[in-house]
């Protein structure tokens, strides 16, 4: 069975502690209409990217306010991060939030941010094994050097993590270690390939995490999808076309705001609309949690919640995905 998931990188129009607050009553109302998962992203030092440099801290405050929902990281990364200490962050905070923690990790981020880490980014996929090895290491219990061992232990953490990847290769690696494989809402397009579809793309990175998943492993497989549904098709394009048009962001050749949307892998509009575009994606038949976030279009946070419970009390039942049992629905 599918599993629903609502995915916030903190964007709301307002100064950092009222995005935390917002971000917090997000995650809450998505429990109470029956979301399995709520996931934050990672972004350092540009508040326009994303407003959270902190996942782990947040987490513990919403899973103080909450009691039944997964809490995720998607991602942290993980080249600019002591791994011993992820490793006890981790296990501190999957015991207050009684065992609901899931760990999303990769080795991305902006050069920029890795020069002021004092990080060389062409050493970031080594470091990433590195620090990937280290980190479940800790959780298994190993000795990390002059018998010392990871306090509080954490072995269930080894089989709650992801890997974020852009390739076939990257899907490979997290298929081999049985580990979660997350697919982003948005992909970069090969040179000469600027119209392939979001399935094109992940085709490869699924097929490849499948190949080579151990035999009696089952898989995991996160998608992302930019969704915003609103009660009429007329409003959600208007909060698309303002949001998707934003200065800073890519804009495609042409005009239009279903252009806009198009180049933004997002599915906009009605319940229907947005259920039938969702049925079109061949990427989904394979997916085991199902993450929908209303980033790049950025919609007041009324209109967030409103689409959240569209996507839960419409979309979901019409893909089939049931909402969490004890929700409020």
């Amino acid at each position: 069975m599918t599993r629903l998931g609502f995915f916030t990188r903190l964007l709301d129009d307002a100064p950092p502690a009222e995005r935390y607050r917002l971000a917090t009553e997000q995650i809450t109302h998505a429990e109470r209409l029956g979301f399995d998962t709520a996931w934050v992203a990672q972004h350092h030092f540009d508040g326009a990217e994303g407003g959270l440099p902190a996942p782990l801290v947040f987490l513990a405050h919403a899973a103080a306010r909450t009691e039944r929902i997964r809490l995720g990281t998607g991602i942290i990364t993980l080249p600019l991060e002591q791994p011993v200490r992820v490793a006890e962050d981790t296990a501190v905070l999957d015991l207050l939030s009684g065992g609901r923690l899931e760990v999303g990790v990769a080795g991305g981020g902006t050069p920029s941010a890795f020069t002021a880490f004092g990080k060389d980014p062409a050493e970031r996929a080594a470091v990433y094994a590195e620090h990937l090895d280290v980190l479940l290491r800790a959780w298994s219990g190993e000795d990390l050097g002059g018998g010392k061992r990871l306090y509080p232990p954490a072995p269930r953490l080894t089989g709650a993590l992801w890997e974020a990847t852009f390739s076939a290769s990257g899907g490979a690696r997290a298929g081999r270690a049985g580990h979660g494989l997350m697919l982003s809402r948005t992909q970069p397009r090969p040179d000469g390939a600027p119209h392939l579809s979001l399935a094109d793309l992940q085709r490869p990175i699924v097929e490849a995490y499948l190949a080579h998943l151990p035999d009696g492993v089952a898989p995991r497989i996160m998608a992302s999808r930019t969704a915003f549904v609103a009660d009429t098709r007329k409003e959600a394009l208007r909060w698309a076309a303002a949001g998707l048009s934003r200065p800073g962001l890519p804009q495609p050749d042409g005009g239009g705001v279903d252009e806009l949307i198009a180049a933004w892998d997002a599915h906009v509009g009605t319940p229907e609309d947005v259920a039938a575009g969702l049925r079109a994606d061949p990427t989904l038949e394979h997916v085991t949690d199902l993450v929908f976030q209303v980033h790049s279009i950025d919609p007041p946070h009324e209109l967030v919640l409103r689409s959240a419970e569209l996507l839960a009390t419409e979309v979901a039942p019409a893909l089939d995905i049931a909402p969490a049992k004890g929700s409020a629905l």
